[in-house]
């Protein structure tokens, strides 16, 4: 497995399947109605099983830049935090602010729960079209400035599907990590 992390392993990132990471907590980038649907939220509901649609039916939806969590059901992470990326347009329309908003309520809901382990998708650079070299740099430095103010989440792995993915967070990971504030 190809990994790449900075001067510590609390941020790395690895090439492989997130439904597969044995951690306290895996993302879903989820749509709002958190019922499932392609990519990463079609790949972890099929994972799961039926009863992480059952719970999910019960949470109401979820809104752009939120997150909510269910149990992990047949995955190996006994949590999903389900967060909801937004559709790319232009740049122009907040969403750098809403992507940054997917991970640090992910990483709160994690610490709320008492979570040591969790592990991201690569949250709307899919189908909803967020450019993946856009979006690696807003997701390494908003957990990276999370993991600074809260050091109960012992480990974030960034899970890339592909090699195109994992060349970007390869590059980007040591730099951003060693980057002062």
């Amino acid at each position: 497995m190809n990994t790449v992390n900075g001067t510590s392993k609390k941020i790395v990132a690895i090439q492989g399947d997130i439904t597969q990471q044995a951690v306290d907590a895996i993302v879903n980038a989820a749509n709002k109605s958190l019922l499932g649907g392609s990519g990463v939220d079609g790949a972890i509901h099929r994972a799961a099983g039926p009863e992480l649609l059952a719970q999910c039916r019960l949470l109401n939806g979820c809104e752009t830049g939120d997150a909510k969590i269910t149990k992990g059901y047949n995955l190996l992470a006994k949590w999903v935090i389900h967060t909801v990326g937004l559709i790319w347009r232009d740049g122009n329309h907040g969403e750098k602010k809403l992507l940054a908003s997917c991970y640090v309520r992910s990483l709160e809901i994690a610490a709320e729960k008492g979570l040591k382990t969790i592990a991201f998708p690569a949250i709307s650079t899919g189908v909803y079209g967020f450019p993946v070299e856009l979006a690696t740099p807003i997701a390494i430095r908003t957990v990276k400035e999370f993991l600074q103010k809260n050091s109960s989440i012992q480990q974030v792995i960034f899970v890339c599907f592909n090699d195109q993915l994992f060349e970007i967070y390869r590059q980007l990971l040591p730099q951003i990590l060693s980057e002062s504030n």
